[in-house]
């Protein structure tokens, strides 16, 4: 817990104990600021996986998603966050110029943040075996749970 409230922050904690995934025995998290290697032992009692790094900041989404699908068990939970390209569509608007350069900056820069809407998220976690079970937003960030469809077996 103390990784989710110096990483994650009080409204990813709150958010948890809300879902009520906060005092799951066989929880997992994974940090925003280190990067560790697991196997499929380490995964494999792991009820609730908690990602602590925005989807936004994902690099192979699609891949960490799969990864996530072959190696937790079935009808396990994966929590995590992301900020909704959809908020404040109105004051895009007088952005238009800013958004268009950071689109372009985005090209060469792959550090710069992937746009996403609760719809891309659900139909990514739909493609990768994940059923959407909510989303929240809280200050600007959405905060979602979802979980393993996965048959037992497969």
């Amino acid at each position: 817990m103390e990784n989710i409230l110096s990483e994650g922050g009080d409204d990813f904690f709150r958010y948890l104990n809300w879902i009520g995934l906060a005092k799951e025995p066989n929880l997992m998290v994974l940090s925003s600021m280190h990067h560790y290697y697991y196997d499929h032992n380490d995964l494999k009692g792991i009820r609730t996986l908690i990602n602590l790094r925005r989807l936004n900041q994902v690099r192979h989404i699609e891949s960490f998603l799969h990864t996530l699908y072959r190696i937790l068990p079935s009808r396990s939970y994966f929590v995590g966050c992301f900020k909704n390209s959809n908020h404040n569509v109105n004051m895009a608007k007088f952005y238009r110029p800013a958004r268009f350069f950071n689109g372009l900056a985005g090209i060469f820069d792959s550090r710069t943040e992937r746009s996403m809407s609760k719809n891309s998220v659900t139909k990514l976690l739909e493609e990768h075996g994940f059923k959407f079970n909510d989303f929240t937003d809280i200050n600007g960030i959405t905060y979602f749970y979802a979980q393993s469809i996965r048959r037992q077996g497969e």
